[in-house]
């Protein structure tokens, strides 16, 4: 598909009451409003086309960046594309899908991991931590000490970070306390220690997990 067929198709996907939603979660007024259903039956259809992906990302649509996430190739990404995609983002769910689908892939994830969490930038920094829980449910040969280090810089910034940046640290500590049962102790404390992390989700249904909760009911379903 070209980038003008694909525009073409995304705008007559979108929906008003879509728009109205996405617009409560932060995703600006340049959106047409395509559900995440329709988003991955065009990513099917499409599969990877890392040159349209990176049409769509420069449309700055908020609905044509989303299904560029998912049809990005990671392999082809650059440090310094890696670094403009992120500095460009200025919504969370961009963030989140960014982390999971373009950076998460890239050879390059614990390098950009490293430097994005230390951002002052809120979304840099959220991608950076989202990174971190995606290692920990996905690389199983990292050993814990390179987790605990990450449990200590949690408890004791969490707090003073930028909003959406909390939320991504939260769910790196429930993600780091799901691993194994010695960093399941260490987070349960951590959570202990850090206490009610508030996130502002602004005019929407999201609320953020309780880490030592769902870190101890996730540890129940696997026990049965």
């Amino acid at each position: 598909m070209t980038l003008q067929d694909t525009m073409r198709t995304l705008e007559s996907l979108g929906t008003a009451q879509n728009r109205k939603v996405y617009a409560r979660h932060g995703a600006g007024e340049n959106t047409f409003g395509v559900s995440f259903a329709n988003l991955d039956k065009l990513k099917k259809r499409i599969k990877t086309d890392h040159q349209l992906a990176q049409q769509l990302w420069g449309t700055g649509n908020s609905d044509a960046r989303s299904l560029a996430t998912l049809i990005a190739d990671p392999g082809k990404m650059s440090s310094s594309e890696l670094d403009a995609w992120v500095k460009d983002i200025g919504y969370y769910v961009h963030a989140d899908l960014f982390a999971g689908h373009v950076a998460a892939g890239s050879t390059l994830a614990r390098k950009k991991m490293d430097a994005w969490m230390k951002s002052a930038h809120d979304f840099v920094a959220q991608v950076g931590w989202d990174l971190l829980g995606i290692l920990a449910m996905r690389e199983g040969d990292l050993a814990d000490t390179y987790f605990e280090k990450h449990l200590e810089t949690i408890e004791a910034k969490i707090h003073q970070t930028g909003n959406r940046t909390r939320h991504a640290m939260n769910n790196a500590l429930i993600a780091i306390g799901m691993r194994n049962a010695r960093l399941q102790k260490l987070a349960l404390a951590a959570a202990a220690r850090i206490g009610k992390v508030v996130v502002d989700h602004g005019q929407t249904g999201c609320q953020t997990p309780d880490a030592a909760a769902y870190i101890l009911k996730a540890a129940a379903r696997r026990r049965k």
